[in-house]
Parts: C-alpha cells; sequence; structure tokens
C-alpha cells in the first residue's frame, strides 16, 4: 500500500532515483543542486511504496494566493497507479481552495495535466535559467 508524507527530510539519492525512473528531465547529475532544490522548497510531498520512494511532489507557497508546483514525479513501475493524482490532491489540500496551483510542464506531459483539473493558460511569461 502507498502512503504519503508531507514535508519529510528526503534522501536526494531516493530524489534522483525516481527522477531517473520517471523521465523527468532534472539535474540529477548534480546531488548538491538536487538536495538544495528540496531543501529549499516549502512543500514537499513524497510517496512511499513500504521504504521505498517511489513518487514526489517539490512546490513553492505562501499558503494563502499562490503555489508553484515545481516538480511532480513517479518512479516508471508505479506510474498509471494514481500516485500522481494523489500528490497533487495532497498539495492542494494542504495549500487549501483559496490558492492558485501553476506549473510549468514538460511537453510530453501537456496531455497529462488536463486529467488532474488543470487549465491551459496563455498568460505567463519565463526568464530561463541559464544553466
Amino acid at each position: 500500500m502507498i502512503h504519503y508524507q508531507t514535508n519529510m527530510v528526503l534522501d536526494p539519492d531516493a530524489i534522483i532515483s525516481v527522477f531517473r525512473s520517471s523521465g523527468i528531465q532534472r539535474p540529477i547529475d548534480d546531488r548538491a543542486r538536487i538536495d538544495a532544490m528540496f531543501r529549499h522548497a516549502n512543500l514537499v510531498i513524497s510517496a512511499w511504496d513500504d521504504q521505498t520512494l517511489v513518487g514526489v511532489c517539490r512546490a513553492l507557497t505562501d499558503f494563502s494566493w499562490c503555489c508553484y508546483l515545481s516538480d511532480l514525479a513517479v518512479s516508471a513501475t508505479h506510474q498509471r497507479s494514481g500516485i500522481g493524482r494523489r500528490l497533487v490532491d495532497v498539495v492542494q489540500a494542504a495549500v487549501g481552495p483559496e490558492v492558485s496551483l501553476i506549473l510549468l510542464s514538460a511537453p510530453g506531459a501537456m496531455r497529462y495535466y488536463p486529467s488532474l483539473g488543470f487549465s491551459r493558460i496563455d498568460n505567463g511569461f519565463i526568464v530561463r535559467r541559464k544553466a
């Protein structure tokens, strides 16, 4: 049975393993950067199959107006089992209904997010990272 944890300190190697398996594009060869990404997030939801990390959701939020969902990844062995949906549900429950949930999607996931209740927006801008 899958269980979920909120703001548990995660081992960067376990996160990297989930990222690698899931296919999400993150700097998995930079352990320190992965560690910093999760240490500085203020809302992290993790999914566990017994003692094995199988899913992660990392977000930055003010808990009153907006929440940026920056990572949603599920190990390939556990995809299509509802874990991604449940991770988003736990985030939404944590921030409340008055908070907008915002994310940038990878091109390959553009069809997935509408199935979770996300709507496409056209009124956004980005300054891309340099590294």
